[in-house]
């Protein structure tokens, strides 16, 4: 049995529309796998893994680096999964400003990456 695979196949728009929960969740479920065996190969405690699944607790970068080689899913699809149910849950009552959070956001970014670089 193969536990870890490095195919990082890509997650569908459907499944990146989900939780991060529900969609590690569904991930496990369409592998027929249990949470106890789960937990098991990433060697975390099983309620741990329960709660992230039902999004009341977030996942450590470790976690998310863990379950999607574990699982041969990209990581960097399940951080964004990860990261955007985070920024929706900030902005679910805003929605008239979602156009300016995320560009004044972008903004941000770029000063902060300029910022942290090195000047040569």
């Amino acid at each position: 049995m193969i536990l870890f695979s490095n195919f990082g196949l890509k997650l569908s728009k459907m499944e990146l529309k989900n939780t991060f929960g529900e969609t590690i969740k569904a991930l496990r479920e369409e592998r027929d796998l249990t949470l106890r065996e789960v937990a098991s190969v990433l060697k975390i405690d099983i309620s741990m893994l329960g709660k992230i699944e039902k999004n009341s607790r977030k996942p450590t970068k470790k976690f998310i680096e863990s379950i999607s080689g574990y699982y041969g899913v990209s990581e960097k699809d399940l951080t964004v999964a990860f990261l955007s149910d985070s920024v929706a849950a900030y902005i679910v009552d805003d929605r008239e400003f979602i156009g300016e959070i995320f560009k004044v956001a972008e903004e941000k970014v770029e000063y902060l990456s300029k910022r942290q670089t090195p000047e040569k």
